[in-house]
């Protein structure tokens, strides 16, 4: 279920600001990333238009407001993994729980489909013990959407003087066919 207040486009530059202060959230308070610093706005704009080179990259507005985001990325970056993407989402806390990560996801699967896209993965930080800092939250939300767990490393990232795990979880959004056309660009007109 969705709140139908909810629209998602695809990003602008101008979005850089708002999105980084949900960021700015997960950066500082959470283990949810693996990121110490909250980058600047200069390189958070960077990071913003080296994804719409080739990926879609999505916010969710609700009154004006941009209340999430979710983008695409490579996964590994061998030419081999081209079929695969790598997606990320980050809901402002204070909005979560109204369907906005869910219609995200959902316009990004499609629109990674339209480019040819087959498999997609999610890198989570995950604790053997949830805590203040982090929670199993993150991997509920992507098993309800079908992702699937497909592999766990231990203690590999340290965070507010804890260690916490990653674990990886991969959805099949595509058949694999023998011989397979090259993955397109993201095209705006398509978001």
């Amino acid at each position: 279920m969705h709140d139908n207040n909810i629209k998602i486009r695809t990003v602008n530059i101008n979005d850089a600001e708002a999105i980084l202060k949900i960021y700015e959230y997960y950066v500082k308070n959470t283990a949810v990333t693996f990121e110490y610093d909250v980058p600047s706005l200069i390189e958070f704009k960077n990071r913003i238009a080296n994804t719409l080179k080739k990926y879609p990259y999505f916010v969710a507005v609700s009154e004006d407001r941009i209340i999430g985001y979710a983008y695409a990325g490579p996964f590994v970056g061998r030419a081999a993994y081209g079929w695969s993407a790598e997606l990320t989402v980050y809901i402002d806390p204070n909005e979560r729980n109204r369907g906005a990560g869910k219609m995200l996801y959902d316009k990004l699967s499609v629109s990674l489909f339209k480019m040819g896209i087959l498999n997609l993965y999610a890198c989570i930080g995950y604790p053997e013990t949830e805590d203040e800092y982090l929670t199993q939250n993150s991997a509920k939300f992507h098993e309800n959407l079908g992702f699937t767990k497909v592999g766990e490393f231990y203690k590999c990232g340290y965070k507010f003087q804890r260690w916490y795990n990653m674990i990886w979880m991969e959805k099949i959004i595509g058949k694999h066919k023998e011989h397979h056309g090259a993955v397109k660009c993201f095209s705006q007109t398509d978001g």
